[in-house]
């Protein structure tokens, strides 16, 4: 029980730090935005195809808890060690390869992926352009509700 309280809260701080982390974004100065847009989504649909979902359910080994002796005003008492059933999860093996595939056919469009810090305003008036501008210190990305990304030149 103990161990899967653990295993959750850490997955809740690992979750919360990618959220404020840099955001991977691809970048080609003077690259028109719906082009991006369109190479990015025929790069990840070719990615898929050529590397398809491989879900393999796996389990965490079991944890042994060993017993324990509790002594109280001369009595003692033995709690005996049990074992905890290790959780099932399952992985996409074809993920990293699916993920090298998309930024392969993206450096070949001429994309090179970046990471940029998160903007810290969302906003929907703040439209980066037609064109991907220059990159400057104060560059951001946001990911929209429909999981695109919008590089802003200023924060």
């Amino acid at each position: 029980m103990q161990w899967s309280v653990t295993v959750t809260a850490g997955m809740a701080l690992l979750l919360f730090a990618t959220a404020c982390g840099p955001l991977p974004v691809y970048y080609r100065q003077g690259a028109e935005v719906s082009r991006l847009q369109s190479d990015e989504l025929a790069c990840a649909a070719q990615a898929l195809k050529d590397a398809p979902v491989a879900n393999e359910i796996r389990q965490h080994p079991p944890v042994y808890y060993p017993g324990r002796k509790v002594c109280s005003g001369g009595s003692c008492y033995y709690y005996p060690g049990y074992w905890s059933q290790g959780s099932i999860y399952t992985v996409d093996v074809n993920k990293p390869l699916r993920q090298r595939l998309e930024r392969s056919c993206m450096a070949s469009k001429g994309y090179q992926q970046i990471a940029l810090k998160r903007c810290t305003q969302r906003s929907a008036a703040a439209v980066s352009g037609p064109r991907l501008a220059p990159l400057t210190e104060a560059a951001c990305a946001q990911r929209n509700r429909d999981g695109s990304v919008t590089i802003r030149p200023g924060g």
